[in-house]
């Protein structure tokens, strides 16, 4: 009879450990990532006690978590169940991932997160990735300013901007600011220009460089006009040395209290409460031309399973808890990032807490361009340095819009293989 239980006890052992799986999940380098990415692990163990999780705590930047990954995937290890990525690499790296189409729990991503980054997302009709918290470009304005120079909205337009800030401009300058600017973005030649003259060319209806359908489509009139326009800024409503400019550089004039107007990502909500402007400011979508629709580049993280996962299955089970409408709800209040679910801004938990102020960028998300990542796949990364050096060519005088949209053009259907075509 000893035996016999023995033996049962044995055996119950083993079907326990047959069951259960361990899953290995590689999050971001900030502390603060690492512990939330636990939090969220231990509550789902919790939950599902046949499930271990592990977190891995990836490289600082980007581009060296992109080489990391890049190893993985070569050596087809499974030490890696679940990856986060930017929102540039699905296209680079969908040969790697699962398609999360395959379980029912995805059947509905198309209308329950933000369809711009589930297109973003799918490659070749397969979901590589999931939508876990995102960014998009904003434009940031001073409201005390808005009202003193008699001005009830913020613009709509282009010229609209142009007007405002040159009136700002003008009288806080005769008030004795000399420092003051109109308008600061980002100029230098980087990624961050590429998400800036994107925005300038959709929303002056000249398309996204590269459309959806693989087409070539950046060499167009509006697209030459877009630039023109920009151009026309440096020096006038904007800083000469804005064609070196990322993101701090603009936020730090913006946080001196030294612009009306700056376009950067939400990330410079929080900052801009704790500076000289302190809460006499707002946030509204980019401006268009006149008949246009305002374009916010698309930024921000996705989950992906590996292909190479010995349980793709329980990865992607924890993949959907994470990026769940509760568990995007605990990401914004705990973590500040923005959600990928629409419903998500309008949840009372949210909507009651410190990141409140989230409410107001929906509109700006629901408009949202994607970069041409995944039509460039796998060239992407060269796509997007083509096209930021012939944009920095036109804002520093090199090159005519003209003629480094021609060029442009050629180098890219020699680097793409792609056709030249319509938007």
């Amino acid at each position: 009879m000893r035996k016999f239980v023995l033996l049962m006890v044995a055996m119950f052992i083993t079907l326990g450990m047959a069951q259960s799986v361990s899953i290995s999940y590689i999050t971001g380098n900030r502390g603060q990532d690492v512990e939330y990415a636990k939090t969220m692990a231990a509550k789902y163990m919790a939950i599902h006690p046949e499930v271990e999780i592990k977190i891995i705590q990836g490289p600082e930047s980007a581009t060296d978590r992109a080489q990391q990954y890049l190893q993985f995937f070569e050596a087809k290890s499974s030490d890696v169940d679940i990856f986060e990525i930017d929102v540039i690499w699905p296209g680079d790296m969908a040969e790697h991932f699962i398609d999360l189409y395959d379980y029912d729990i995805y059947k509905d991503a198309a209308r329950e997160f933000f369809p711009a980054i589930v297109e973003n997302n799918t490659v070749n009709g397969k979901l590589v990735a999931i939508p876990y918290f995102t960014d998009a470009g904003l434009l940031f304005y001073r409201t005390d300013l808005l009202k003193k120079y008699g001005f009830t909205e913020a613009p709509k337009t282009w010229a609209e901007l142009e007007n405002i800030a040159k009136v700002v401009q003008e009288g806080e300058r005769a008030a004795g600011n000399q420092d003051f600017w109109g308008y600061v973005w980002q100029g230098n030649a980087y990624e961050g220009l590429t998400c800036d003259a994107l925005e300038w060319v959709s929303s002056s209806k000249g398309g996204t460089i590269v459309s959806p359908a693989g087409k070539i489509s950046i060499n167009n009139e509006n697209a030459i006009s877009a630039l023109n326009m920009a151009k026309s800024w440096i020096g006038t409503i904007s800083p000469p040395g804005v064609t070196g400019f990322q993101e701090e550089d603009a936020r730090n004039i913006w946080h001196a209290g030294n612009a009306m107007f700056m376009r950067n990502w939400p990330y410079a909500y929080g900052l801009t409460l704790d500076g000289v402007v302190g809460n006499n400011f707002a946030v509204a979508a980019l401006p268009s031309v006149e008949g246009g629709k305002s374009a916010a580049t698309l930024g921000g993280w996705q989950l992906a399973v590996s292909k190479y996962s010995a349980h793709p299955e329980a990865a992607a089970g924890f993949v959907h808890y994470l990026a769940s409408h509760d568990g995007q709800v605990s990401r914004a209040t705990i973590m500040s990032n923005l959600p990928t679910r629409p419903a998500v801004y309008q949840d009372d938990v949210l909507l009651n807490s410190d990141v409140s102020f989230m409410a107001a960028f929906l509109p700006v998300f629901k408009a949202a361009v994607a970069r041409p990542s995944t039509a460039t796949a796998p060239n992407y990364l060269q796509t997007s340095k083509l096209f930021f050096t012939a944009v920095h060519n036109v804002l520093t005088g090199e090159s005519s819009a003209e003629d480094a949209l021609a060029l442009l053009e050629l180098d890219l259907q020699d680097l793409t293989g792609l056709e030249i075509g319509s938007q």
